[in-house]
């Protein structure tokens, strides 16, 4: 059966994208883990395995892109009328439209 490019995305992206929102706002916002888990809506122990690389090893390399990242962390730190859901997406199209997933290999008609 062939999958949808959405099911593709949310098993080998949408980990890629948490771990770095997660490192963002750890790294770069001076969160500790609870609290970018209580902001991502997920346990401790996840933000520890992001942290890590035993949860969603990112090879995001692209500057403009981590950039877009950085920025998503700080609007759901603080909550400017937004939510991972609307920031996830949001990332997910910036990737689709630069090509940056290299296994991504469906065209989708947005």
């Amino acid at each position: 059966m062939k999958r949808t490019p959405c099911e593709y995305l949310l098993w080998n992206l949408l980990p890629a994208i948490r771990s770095e929102i997660a490192r963002s706002m750890v790294n770069d916002f001076g969160l500790n883990q609870k609290e970018a888990a209580e902001k991502l809506e997920i346990q401790p122990a996840a933000v520890c395995m992001y942290l890590s690389d035993k949860r969603g090893k990112s090879n995001i390399n692209d500057k403009s892109f981590l950039k877009e990242i950085k920025i998503s962390a700080e609007k759901i730190i603080k909550n400017q009328n937004t939510d991972i859901v609307n920031e996830t997406c949001r990332l997910c199209k910036i990737i689709r439209a630069k090509g940056l997933f290299p296994n991504y290999q469906i065209k989708i008609n947005d």
